[in-house]
């Protein structure tokens, strides 16, 4: 039986449906289909973090990925922001591996689902939630067998394949200059201070990685090794510290074909650039890391919330001359030191505005979402 609607009421509530309606109205004619295509490609050029065990259809993170077309998501264990009290990605295999496939499930584009699983004290898969041990990069260069790096990367490898994430920020190639170096040496990220072991123990990780359909991504380019500070907390000025055999595995591995992406620093060099950071610099990822080196890979940025970038630049600045450098993909986080619901939303709006406005070149988003879809394709993404 159908219920009885009077007049007024019925005309209250038709009002009310199509102003509920209006925003989705105005969104839809909002931009032409040359500007929607536009805001997709720039929505690749992102890889996101988030809160949440699982993926809600109300969450942001959910709208960024079947809305906004971004690239990939990246898995943490903790949440910096709230000091742990919020929940972020891992709790335990089983709830990863749903999550996952949660996220690849959710869009019209496969993602980057990305983490930082290095080994030793740089894993957000933690013996805690039920993965198994790791040994870090220090013990495998300090060991310096190949059948042993081999099966720590397999090891790896087909744990992040089992979860069904497809993207790692590793292996870490900085060179140990200064083992006090509060990110690297101090933590075991470096193989080595010897740059040809650093390349030859990468070299392995790297092949094994691929061999089980893993993404590898080395950093933090231009080396990091030398560093005595730490860029997640400000600027931090290698100039006189950094030594020349920090390029060397890049240079190396490059050679070798068999790099497909390579993460940037956010260190100054004035040896590079007496003006820019790496991540915003020409002349060290344009000159040196495409011209110099010939990488013609996927550049993609280190965390844009970290303290070198976020403390220094806003957000416009930072974009544009990232893009300008030749960045192609960037990471946010939203694990650094505040937790920023609309971060991507500007982060896309911002790209779009300065490419409209004629500030920065089409060209770029062009390129850089060539480069990311070159690399989804070989991956079957």
């Amino acid at each position: 039986m159908k219920k009885h609607i009077s007049k007024g009421k019925l005309c209250l509530h038709i009002l009310f449906m199509a102003l509920s309606l209006l925003p989705l109205c105005v969104s839809c004619q909002q931009y032409s289909k040359e500007d929607l295509e536009l805001r997709n490609k720039i929505g690749q050029m992102f890889i996101v973090g988030f809160r949440g065990y699982e993926l809600e259809t109300n969450s942001t993170i959910y709208k960024l990925i079947t809305q906004n077309n971004i690239g990939g998501v990246i898995l943490f264990d903790y949440d910096v922001p709230s000091k742990g009290k919020k929940q972020r990605n891992i709790s335990s295999p089983q709830q990863l591996q749903t999550l996952c496939t949660q996220l690849q499930k959710a869009g019209n584009y496969h993602l980057f689902i990305s983490i930082d699983q290095e080994g030793g004290k740089v894993s957000r898969l933690k013996e805690k939630y039920g993965f198994p041990p790791t040994v870090s990069a220090e013990f495998l260069g300090e060991n310096n067998k190949p059948q042993t790096t081999a099966s720590y990367a397999v090891r790896t490898a087909e744990l992040l394949q089992s979860l069904g994430i497809n993207l790692n920020f590793a292996p870490c190639v900085d060179v140990n200059i200064n083992p006090d170096c509060p990110v690297i040496g101090a933590i075991e990220r470096s193989f080595s201070a010897n740059s040809q072991v650093v390349a030859a123990n990468a070299k392995i990780w790297i092949e094994q990685s691929h061999n089980k359909g893993i993404i590898s991504a080395i950093k933090h380019f231009p080396g990091h090794g030398s560093s005595t500070k730490d860029t997640h907390k400000g600027i931090v000025d290698v100039s006189q510290t950094y030594n020349s055999q920090e390029l060397e595995p890049f240079r190396s591995l490059i050679k070798e074909d068999i790099v497909e992406m390579v993460m940037t620093s956010h260190i100054f060099n004035s040896q590079f650039d007496n003006e820019y950071p790496a991540t915003l610099s020409y002349a060290t990822l344009t000159n040196i890391l495409r011209v110099q080196m010939g990488f013609n890979g996927v550049i993609v940025s280190d965390d844009m919330a970290m303290g070198a970038i976020a403390k220094e630049y806003d957000l416009t600045l930072a974009l544009q001359k990232a893009v300008e450098a030749g960045v192609n993909l960037f990471i946010l986080s939203n694990n650094g030191d505040k937790y920023d619901e609309d971060i991507a939303f500007k982060a896309i709006d911002t790209i779009y505005k300065l490419v409209k406005s004629g500030k920065l070149d089409r060209k770029y988003i062009i390129e850089s979402y060539a480069k990311i879809e070159q690399l989804k394709a070989k991956y079957g993404l």
